[in-house]
Order: structure tokens, then C-alpha cells, then sequence
């Protein structure tokens, strides 16, 4: 059941980001060779309108490759060869010289003859439909479930929290300036200031609103500071616009949830054990599930329905950091095009991508070796 829900999540997620790509390359007259999902050898494909349509071994990516993205055309013979892997420039073999190769007949469908912008619309598409399905799927869980709104439950006896006044049923509004809107968010901003630092919180009561600056309290047991904060906030059903505007909250949340994870890692508050690929990923949905399965069927789908919108947006964030040989590096060269008004020579390019993807392949195996070896202990 665990490779089932996990070949079922990573499937939905992985075909809705790809197919972001291909849908705008397709209204906008770019060729797809190729619609992949997974990766590897290839299981089993067919042909459609000069596009295959293939599954791969691996259930851990895909692609869609378009016409001229990696510098080759559709029937080009096979004297031409690509000058990097992933990006622009054809050149003649045997000629002891990077050579263009003379233009073929049909040019039409190139990605790279795109004007730029449709081209920044076809790469950001991908990422864009991740984000959009992870807010379609948090409205049905709102629709569902409810929200919880941001209400302090519990007071810790003697914590910053009570000493600066904070009481049972205030409403959090916001926590160093920035806006809170569900309770989650309370307990996110609370790790984030872990380190003792002051910070304000922002509050209602009785319709007032009031604010107050604290200093988080150090626990040896624990080794790090705490607030003072307790239970989940107090959940509320959510009917007509409420969902709409909750869902958006529930979206909001899990990109500045992704985000903040991101500054954690870099400034070490998280570790490489805090970091899961698609092993770890596999192993928490399995023990989710042994969690829920007892529940019923319904509380099964929608806490599936939760992590697709978790790893959703998570990908639509990842994927637009400006790292090479993700969208959102592709998308750093393709602006560069449009303030310099020419593309930057593909040769270039490729190599900054081909470096970002040999990086990139690094660090998934050593996060695969780490989930792997936190599994077996």
C-alpha cells in the first residue's frame, strides 16, 4: 500500500508539473518530443501528433521535452549532436571545429525560435500548476475539515507569554509584523525564533487589539527557548467564501512553510536529518497511512489529499529557486534575454545547467543514502 499511495501521490504531482509545460508549449505552437513521467528506461510509450507519450522506470521525475531545447530537431540525422545536454547549440561532427550547422527545412516548433516570453510562460507553467493544485485540493480539505484559527488554548504556567500579559482565547493577529492568519503559522514562527530573541506578537481581545514584545524562556531539557503557547488553536467549520479565503491560507501557509524551512536549513536550525528525498518521503506516507487507516476510508483520502498539497506546493516553490537546472534558473537566463535583448549564448548556458544538474543528482544521492540509513537504525 505504501508504493501505491506513493507512485499515486508522486504521479499526480509530477504529470500536473509537467504538464503545466506542455500545455503552454502546446497553445503556443512549440513542438513536445517527448511527455515523460518517471524516470529511466522506459516502460512502456505511444506516439501521438509527433509527441511520445512515455512512462519510465522510476517514479521520481519527469519531463517534457520540446523541439530545439536540447539543440537537436525532430529528424535531424544523427551527424548533429547537441553542444550541452539540456540546452541550445547544434554542431557538425568531424569538421575539427564547433560549426553551425546549416538550418534545417522546417524550423517551425522550436522552443528556442519562441519569441521570450512565451518561453517564460512555458517554463513557469510547470511550477505555476503545482502551485494551482495545491490550492484547488486545500479547498476540498477546508470544505472538509475546517481551519483552525489562530486562538490561543493554554497558557504555560510561568512562560514569557504569561508574564507579558497573553491570555486564553486572545487572537493572534500577527508575530513580528508579519500577518497570521491560521495557528500553524503561530507554531512556525515560534521554531523560527528559537533562539531567544525578542520578538512582538500582535493580538485581539474583546475586540482590541493590543501588542506585546517577548523574550522566549530557555529549556535545559529541551535545549531551546519557548513562548509559552499552548494546543492547536480552535478549529471552525468553513462555509461559502470562507473557503475560498481559508483555502488561500492553507496555501499561503505550506509556501511559508517551504520557504522558512529553506532559511532554517541555511542558518542550521535544521539538519541534514530534518531533509527527506523520495525514500523518506515514501517511508512517511506509509506510516501516515498505518496512522489513519483505522479511521475509515474518507479520513485516508483526505489525509493523502493533505501531503499532495504539502509536496505540491513544495515542488512549486523548490522549482522556482534560481538554481541551475531548475525552472527557476532557466527562468534567471531567459529575463537576462529580455534586459540584455539577446539570449545568452546557449553554449553557456548549458554549462551552468549541467553543473547545477550534476550538483543537483549529488545531493539527491546522498539524501537518498541519509533516508535510507535513518530508516534501517
Amino acid at each position: 500500500m505504501t508504493i501505491i499511495l506513493f507512485i499515486l501521490i508522486f504521479g499526480v504531482i509530477v504529470l500536473s508539473h509537467e504538464f503545466g509545460h506542455f500545455i503552454v508549449a502546446k497553445k503556443n505552437g512549440i513542438h513536445v518530443v517527448e511527455f515523460a513521467i518517471g524516470m529511466g528506461p522506459t516502460l512502456l510509450h505511444i506516439d501521438r501528433g509527433g509527441t511520445k507519450y512515455s512512462i519510465k522506470l522510476l517514479p521520481f521525475g519527469g519531463a517534457c521535452m520540446f523541439e530545439g531545447e536540447d539543440g537537436l530537431s525532430a529528424g535531424q540525422d544523427e551527424d548533429v549532436q547537441q553542444d550541452m545536454p539540456g540546452q541550445g547549440g547544434i554542431y557538425q561532427k568531424g569538421t575539427g571545429r564547433e560549426e553551425p550547422f546549416p538550418p534545417l527545412k522546417d524550423q517551425g516548433g522550436s522552443f528556442l525560435e519562441a519569441s521570450v516570453w512565451t518561453r517564460i510562460a512555458t517554463i513557469f507553467a510547470g511550477p505555476f500548476v503545482n502551485l494551482l493544485l495545491g490550492f484547488l485540493i486545500a479547498l476540498i480539505l477546508v470544505a472538509y475539515r475546517g481551519t483552525d484559527l489562530p486562538v490561543i488554548q493554554m497558557i504555560s504556567e510561568g512562560s514569557a507569554a504569561e508574564e507579558a500579559g497573553l491570555m486564553a482565547g486572545d487572537v493572534i493577529t500577527k508575530m513580528n509584523g508579519e500577518r497570521i492568519h491560521v495557528y500553524r503559522e503561530v507554531r512556525l514562527n515560534s521554531m523560527l525564533n528559537s533562539d531567544g530573541k525578542d520578538f512582538s506578537i500582535s493580538y485581539l481581545r474583546d475586540g482590541q487589539e493590543h501588542s506585546v514584545v517577548l523574550t522566549p524562556r530557555y529549556s535545559e531539557e529541551d535545549d531551546r527557548y519557548y513562548i509559552g503557547l499552548m494546543g492547536v488553536g480552535e478549529y471552525v467549520s468553513c462555509r461559502g467564501f470562507s473557503i475560498i479565503r481559508y483555502g488561500f491560507y492553507e496555501s499561503e501557509y505550506v509556501i511559508k512553510n517551504t520557504i522558512k524551512s529553506l532559511q532554517m536549513l541555511v542558518t542550521g536550525k535544521l539538519g541534514k536529518d530534518d531533509v527527506s528525498g523520495p525514500v523518506g518521503v515514501a517511508s512517511y506516507v506509509g506510516e501516515t497511512y498505518e496512522t489513519v487507516k483505522d479511521y475509515g476510508f474518507v479520513t485516508v483520502l483526505m489525509t493523502m489529499l493533505e501531503l499532495v498539497v504539502i509536496l505540491s506546493i513544495n515542488l512549486g516553490v523548490m522549482n522556482l529557486l534560481p538554481l541551475p537546472a531548475l525552472d527557476g534558473g532557466r527562468l534567471v537566463f531567459l529575463f537576462l534575454e529580455v534586459i540584455r535583448g539577446k539570449p545568452v549564448p546557449p553554449e553557456k548556458e548549458g554549462l551552468v545547467h549541467m553543473a547545477g544538474l550534476i550538483l543537483f543528482f549529488l545531493l539527491m544521492i546522498f539524501v537518498m543514502y541519509n533516508d535510507i540509513m535513518r530508516i534501517i537504525r
